[in-house]
């Protein structure tokens, strides 16, 4: 099981987990001569192709520390073309000078503004197990699952300055029995979810191998031009001191390594833990999948905010944490395991709070910011971009990506109703834009925007059929697509379930309703092509706009809700069809309903044909009496 520190403990690694001086002393030796001719061999497609990394990533230990026996050595490849790695820890060239002083200025900035609070917090997500830091992540399910697991930790709150002694998590002496730390106790209520997060972080999972292969040095170690200079002196702790603009928060100062061949920056093994863990639990409560992704990334910060890693080591732990944890989860020797975890905390949280699958995911955003630091929806896109990229800027033009092999199943509980061939898709569509160097490594997982998948496609590059059923319950009966959509396809929605479109899409290729419930939830959701509900309902959530024709057939409903001086509800700017067995139903907003007796808008185009069938309003009180016209249709309310 990984230690708190997130480095994982054999006989044959030192007590933080590292490997011992005789071996250690030479790892970076053994790593430095191969990588350029590896990485030239790569881009000429040399007739030796690398294993994918899901069907390679046990590779990842000790014993292989170069890219053509390593996988996690291989996927970070990115930053060999930033960083040529020397004989020894200290000997390294930056080959992308312009980079890596970006990197160290902005570390020394962001450590030299550091409030006290910050630096508190920093030492309390260094010292605490990371899989029980990232529980917060869960929000209003949050203390259920610490309960449900019986996870606990001894490390609650920061001393004012340095300590004593080192400080370690631990399971409180008045713990109840069976408590555990990190994730919890895998024979708890919940203890499948606590064993998934454990697999993910498994004997794989250790960034050590990869921090020997890099051998770039932890940023209080190195100046602005990314060389080390040791002044000779010792600070009053008795650590060497270093020539770097870069400040350790004073709670840590006693946590550094005093073997800096042993104590590689690159990657963070701290962000590879909390992102592993993170997409454990997203796997397993994906009603909170994009808040835990946000934890991930808020922690990761932390190890920055601190001044214990850079941000090319924070990047390079996202990166590898994401191949490792699709690896892991599309591994079939886990497949009954998190298939367990999902069931196993949907059930258990169903109990708790009283909802079904279908209100779970309201009950999960139910706390406001008070309680909740992950609510504010618009918070997390503002914390989420930037910590991508961090100093890095884009290079080139954009290439398209080929999602790297079995990333999908890391949307396999997020997207449910998608097959694996659409989530890939869905993957390539939203993934960041190629020319982020360290991102655009092996199979490029750095690109992946796991935050942005989760609300659907980015592009329908291609006609999507999307079938959701509300008998599956959850995302199944109802899900939410909030990116922006454009592409030259067009979407087809299916089965009982319903749909909502929320972004400023500019998809060309059309948009059918077949069955079920499609909601327009933004004034542009319908795209600029044809609207055709043949079956199923169009529910209009405020106003909606067609920019090409608009067609209902027999059976299908229009659902639309009005409120006092609006304009039409669906604006067409071609003809509109209707079949005189079609439906329109009329709901009157709660906060500005139309008056008794108002004529009011509901459809606005340049041509009519055909009229509803039937024409209802959402209330016993009213009835509504349709006024067709050759350029749309309005309503009048009168009282029964």
């Amino acid at each position: 099981m990984p230690s708190p520190a997130g480095h994982h403990t054999t006989s044959s690694v030192n007590r933080r987990g590292f490997l011992k001086t005789s071996l250690g002393a030479s790892a970076g030796i053994l790593a430095a001569p191969t990588f350029a001719g590896w990485l030239a061999a790569a881009d000429a497609k040399a007739a030796t192709s690398p294993a994918a990394f899901v069907d390679d990533y046990r590779t990842n230990v000790l014993a292989n520390l170069t890219p053509e026996t390593n996988a996690v050595v291989r996927v970070l490849g990115g930053m060999s073309t930033v960083w040529k790695t020397g004989g020894a820890w200290n000997t390294g060239t930056p080959l992308m000078p312009e980079v890596l002083r970006a990197n160290m200025r902005y570390c020394a900035r962001i450590t030299s503004a550091r409030t006290d609070a910050q630096a508190k917090e920093a030492f309390l997500f260094d010292r605490q197990h990371q899989s029980y830091a990232m529980i917060a992540g869960l929000g209003p399910l949050a203390d259920l699952y610490k309960a449900g697991a019986k996870a606990v930790t001894s490390i609650t709150s920061a001393p004012d300055g340095t300590p004593p002694t080192k400080i370690d998590d631990a399971v409180p002496a008045d713990a109840p029995a069976g408590s555990a730390l990190g994730a919890g106790s895998h024979d708890s209520a919940l203890g499948k979810v606590a064993e998934l997060v454990d697999t993910l972080r498994g004997p794989y999972a250790s960034g050590n191998p990869a921090k020997y292969a890099y051998q770039y040095p932890r940023p209080w170690r190195m100046n602005e031009d990314s060389e080390v200079v040791d002044t000779g002196r010792t600070d009053a702790l008795g650590y060497p001191v270093y020539e770097s603009d870069v400040v350790v928060a004073p709670q840590l100062l006693r946590q550094r390594s005093t073997s800096p061949t042993d104590d590689g920056g690159f990657p963070s093994g701290h962000t590879n833990a909390f992102h592993l863990a993170g997409l454990a639990y997203a796997y397993a409560v994906p009603e909170r999948f994009q808040e835990l992704v946000t934890r991930a990334l808020e922690l990761s910060h932390t190890r920055i905010v601190a001044g214990m890693h850079s941000t090319v080591d924070v990047i390079g732990g996202r990166i590898m944490a994401t191949a490792l944890a699709a690896a892991t989860l599309a591994d079939p020797a886990n497949a009954g395991l998190k298939a367990a975890a999902r069931a196993q905390a949907l059930a258990y949280f169903q109990e708790k709070t009283g909802a079904t699958a279908d209100t779970l995911y309201a009950y999960a955003h139910s706390a406001g910011t008070d309680s909740d630091p992950y609510a504010d929806r618009g918070t997390n896109v503002r914390v989420v971009g930037p910590r991508l990229t961090y100093v890095l800027t884009r290079h080139g033009r954009h290439s398209d990506l080929t999602v790297p092999k079995g990333a999908e199943v890391l949307l396999e509980t997020r997207l449910p109703y998608l097959d694996a061939a659409q989530r890939r898709e869905v993957l390539r569509t939203t993934a960041l834009p190629s020319g982020y160097v360290l991102l655009d490594g092996f199979e490029q997982w750095g690109r992946l925007d796991l935050f942005a998948a989760a609300d659907g496609y980015g592009s329908f590059d291609t006609d999507v059929r999307v079938t959701m059923n509300a008998a599956d319950g959850g995302f199944g009966a109802h899900d939410s697509w909030r990116n922006d959509i454009d592409g030259q396809g067009g979407l087809t929605k299916r089965g009982t379930g319903t749909l909502a479109l929320t972004g400023d899409n500019r998809y060309t290729g059309g948009t059918v309703v077949e069955d079920g419930t499609l909601v327009a939830a933004s004034r542009s959701a319908l795209g600029h092509g044809d609207v055709r509900v043949t079956g199923g309902t169009l529910e209009v959530a405020g106003a909606a706009r067609v920019r090409g024709s608009y067609t209902q057939a027999a059976g299908a409903a229009l659902d639309v809700t009005l409120r006092a001086g609006h304009k039409a509800a669906l604006t067409v700017e071609r003809r509109v069809v209707l079949d005189r067995d079609s439906v329109l139903t009329l709901r009157l907003d709660e906060d500005r309903p139309p008056a008794a007796g108002a004529t009011v808008p509901v459809i606005a185009t340049g041509s009519l044909r055909g009229q509803f069938g039937r024409v209802t309003v959402a209330s016993d009180a009213y009835r509504a009496v349709p006024v067709y016209a050759a350029d749309g249709l309005a309503v009048r309310l009168l009282k029964r």
